[in-house]
C-alpha cells in the first residue's frame, strides 16, 4: 500500500519506516497517526519482518512534535479524545508490539516526537539530535505517555527538570541520563542502528516476542511482572526456537534463527 506520510522499505528483515513530512519538520498529525497504525498492523504480522526502525526524512527532524495546527481549536474531551485514540492506535500499541522496534532519531525529536521514540523499544541518536518535552510553554502537558515513559527510562527528578523546564537537551545529555542506547554522527546513525539489529536479529524471535511482553507487564501496574515472567518462561519451552536452540547448543553449533 502506498502512504502520503510514511515511506516504507524492508531489507534483510529489517523494516524502516520514515515519516515522510520534511516541510513540517515530519510533525504527527492525524493522518500520519493513523498510517502509522495501518502499517504497524500489516508488519506485525508479515513473518518477513523480524524488526523494525523508525527514523523522519531529512536531516533537520526525527519528529518535530504534534501538529499544533490540528491541536488549536480542539476542546477538552476532544484533546482526551485525540490522546487515546493516538496512544491506543501508536504509542502503546509500539511499546507492546510483539517485534523489537528501534527509533533512529536525527536531529529534532520533541514533544509527540520524543514520546514516539521513547515508546520504542530502543533508541539510537546522532549526535545533531535536540531533544525535549516543550508541552507546558503551548499551555499543554504530554499526552501520548511522555509523563510516564520519561521518568521510567531516566528517573523522577530529571524527568520532572525536563517535562516542568521544557528545556532541550542534546544527544550526549540524553545518553548520560540514559534516554538513548547509543550516540554516533549523522552519517553513522544507518549502520549504528544495523549493527544493533544484527545483534538482536541473530536471537530466537519467538523468545523475543516473550521478553517483550514479560518486561511490559511489568510496567502495567494491573499486572503481575514476575507472574508474566513464569508464564512467558514456560511458553518458551513449547516453540521451535526453543527445540532448535537447545539442540544447536548440545551439539556445539551456532543456531540459526
Amino acid at each position: 500500500m502506498k502512504y502520503k506520510t510514511l515511506k516504507i522499505n524492508t531489507q534483510k528483515r529489517v523494516c524502516w519506516i520514515t515519516i515522510n513530512r520534511p516541510k513540517k519538520l515530519n510533525a504527527l498529525n492525524r493522518e500520519t497517526l493513523t498510517e502509522l497504525h495501518h502499517a504497524l498492523a500489516i508488519l506485525e504480522e508479515d513473518d518477513k519482518v523480524r524488526l523494525l526502525v523508525i527514523r523522519g526524512a531529512g536531516t533537520t527532524a526525527f519528529v518535530a512534535g504534534a501538529d499544533i495546527r490540528e491541536l488549536a481549536g480542539l476542546s477538552p474531551r476532544e484533546g482526551a479524545a485525540l490522546a487515546q485514540l493516538g496512544n491506543q492506535q501508536v504509542f502503546d500499541y509500539i511499546e507492546h508490539y510483539n517485534k523489537p522496534v528501534i527509533a533512529a532519531v536525527n536531529g529534532y525529536a520533541l514533544g509527540g516526537g520524543l514520546e514516539l521514540a521513547m515508546a520504542c523499544h530502543l533508541r539510537v541518536f546522532a549526535d545533531t539530535a535536540k531533544v525535549g518535552t516543550p508541552e507546558t510553554s503551548l499551555g499543554l502537558i504530554p499526552g501520548y505517555g511522555g509523563t510516564q515513559r520519561l521518568p521510567q527510562l531516566v528517573g523522577r527528578g530529571r524527568a520532572m527538570e525536563l517535562l516542568l523546564t521544557g528545556d532541550m537537551i542534546d544527544a550526549q545529555h540524553a545518553y548520560e541520563i540514559g534516554l538513548t542506547n547509543a550516540v554516533c554522527s549523522p552519517k553513522e546513525l544507518e549502520s549504528k542502528v544495523l549493527e544493533l539489529a544484527s545483534a538482536i536479529l541473530k536471537n530466537a524471535p519467538e523468545a523475543q516476542q516473550q521478553l517483550l511482553a514479560a518486561v511490559c507487564a511489568g510496567y502495567d501496574p494491573q499486572s503481575d511482572g514476575y507472574a508474566a515472567e513464569t508464564e512467558a518462561f514456560g511458553a518458551c519451552f513449547g516453540t521451535d526456537n526453543f527445540r532448535h536452540g537447545t539442540s544447536a547448543f548440545l551439539q556445539k553449533r551456532k543456531p540459526k534463527f
